[in-house]
């Protein structure tokens, strides 16, 4: 009796893993999409006839949509389970993607991110949201850093493997090939992921839930992790994702495919980053000082980065004209491993908080990591357009030293 048992539970524990990767892989199509333009800035910038400084700040409606959609999403995984939504979103993926493939224009190609933004806002938290239902904390702990994992092999496909498509066939490919991938997914959602009554524990209006996470984001308990939040994924993500292919090629001189590994490399740091801060996190036991010089070594990180460029401190210092290549690539990975200790302020959010108000926390701290994207990429392109690429990078640093700070203010033991 107990072998059927066990091998009932294994066969539940194979359906849940196999369930959890297909809908990470929408999460990977979500960051594929959202980095697809960190190789394509300039061509797109010509094909529309506008400056790429220009069309970068356009991007940013991507990370606004994405971010103002997070509650209501999470609301409807609430009401309907998180199979009929996923498959919702991902049918809206599709359809960005070709919107954004189609693009004529900077106001079509902003009405296809708007489009890529709403659809692809809760394909990390689909994963997420089944994981906390099934799991145990300490196997959530593990899951959510192997589905960030999974979902940063998207811009693993967006480094080389782009660049080499871009060249080939244009920038409208790589929009093409992400729509194809978005049927693939959502026939494997549809396939392994089971359809699971919703649990109707908040009937609420989407309205108060808002304000019910707003206000929970903006409480003293939480205000640290908030401010850092806001900065942390958007320094990786305005870096990885926007200007990183512009400042290797345009002040580096590397050519698209070569901009591509680099950026691969930086990639495969974050994908091994968060497992690899999970397992010091648990070593050591001190995750606030962890999440606190993790991020001031990024932040010191990106100023080394930028000061890197002609006739900056750096290259001054080491009496070239400009640093090499090799000398990003270093920092790249490094910056890759640094910014990793971002799903630590998940940890640290479901600690502070009482279980019964533990989803709309995580919801505020998610919320808070994307609408800072948004706001930092629209900044950056007025910074780049003012002041250069250099600029941009000491502005990132100056933003993550400034949210550190106030995270270490507001998680002091003592405050």
């Amino acid at each position: 009796m107990s072998a059927v048992a066990d091998d009932e539970a294994g066969h539940g524990t194979r359906a849940l893993i196999l369930a959890l990767v297909a809908l990470a892989c929408g999460h990977m199509l979500s960051t594929l999409l959202r980095t697809i333009p960190a190789l394509s800035l300039d061509l797109m910038a010509a094909d529309f006839h506008v400056q790429p400084q220009a069309l970068a700040s356009l991007t940013s409606v991507y990370h606004f949509a994405f971010a103002a959609s997070q509650i209501p999403v999470g609301a409807a995984m609430d009401r309907f389970g998180v199979r009929p939504v996923s498959l919702s979103l991902l049918a809206g993926t599709i359809v960005g993607a070709i919107a954004s493939g189609f693009a004529t224009g900077p106001s079509s190609f902003a009405f296809g991110q708007l489009l890529l933004g709403i659809a692809t806002s809760g394909l990390l938290m689909c994963p997420m949201t089944l994981a906390a239902k099934q799991l145990s904390a300490a196997r959530f702990g593990l899951w959510s850093g192997a589905i960030l994992s999974i979902g940063n092999i998207g811009m693993l496909l967006s480094s080389s493997p782009l660049a080499f498509v871009v060249d080939q066939y244009g920038w409208r490919a790589g929009f093409w090939i992400a729509a194809l991938g978005g049927v693939v997914v959502a026939l494997a959602v549809f396939a392994l992921v089971p359809n699971q009554p919703a649990e109707h524990k908040d009937d609420s209006s989407p309205l108060s839930q808002m304000i019910e996470v707003l206000r929970l984001g903006l409480s003293r308990p939480l205000r640290g992790l908030i401010a850092l939040a806001m900065v942390s994924l958007a320094t990786s993500l305005v870096l990885r994702g926007l200007w990183g292919g512009p400042w290797l090629m345009e002040i580096k001189g590397l050519s698209r495919v070569e901009a591509g590994n680099q950026l691969g490399a930086y990639t495969l740091a974050m994908i091994a980053g968060p497992l690899c801060i999970g397992m010091i996190d648990r070593r050591i036991g001190r995750r606030r000082e962890l999440v606190a010089g993790t991020h001031t070594l990024a932040a010191l990180l990106v100023v080394l980065m930028a000061l890197g460029a002609p006739h900056y401190a750096v290259a001054w210092l080491f009496g070239v004209p400009v640093m090499p290549p090799q000398y990003d690539l270093v920092l790249f990975v490094l910056i890759g491993l640094a910014t990793s200790a971002q799903p630590l302020l998940f940890g640290m959010c479901r600690q502070l908080v009482d279980a019964q108000v533990a989803g709309k926390a995580l919801a505020a701290v998610n919320l808070a990591f994307f609408l800072g994207t948004a706001l930092m990429q629209s900044m950056s392109g007025a910074v780049a357009a003012f002041a250069g690429l250099p600029a941009v990078l000491l502005f990132m640093a100056a933003m993550l030293l400034v949210g550190v700070m106030i995270f270490l203010t507001y998680t002091s033991p003592h405050s």
